[in-house]
């Protein structure tokens, strides 16, 4: 069976899966997880708490400022960073709703 073309699933499922990508690595998670506890912090920060070195870092911090998860700021010779917490809080509803989805239309009939 040929793969679907992704213009033919929905507009909300293709954002939900373009985020659940941005944050399928376990760097891109401590980020977010260091950038909460933060509130806000500098990338030579993020690189002290992570075993990656700052290239590596800045590639992922890159990844979920792209798919629009962190905002950052250049101050100086340094960027700062932190959660976009709008977007974020629409990941997690997103999320439910598919959740509450699979639930609803589960059939009760597998291992």
């Amino acid at each position: 069976m040929p793969a679907r073309h992704p213009t033919e699933f929905s507009s909300k499922d293709v954002k939900l899966a373009e985020m659940a990508k941005a944050m399928a690595h376990p760097a891109r998670v401590a980020i977010l997880r260091e950038l909460a506890r933060r509130g806000t912090c500098i990338c030579g920060e993020i690189v002290k708490v992570l075993p990656l070195a700052q290239s590596t870092v800045s590639q992922h911090l890159k990844e979920l400022k792209n798919a629009g998860l962190i905002r950052g700021e250049v101050e100086g010779t340094a960027s700062c960073y932190c959660i976009d917490w709008t977007a974020l809080n629409t990941v997690r509803d997103a999320f439910q709703d598919v959740f509450t989805d699979f639930e609803k239309d589960h059939v009760r009939s597998c291992c």
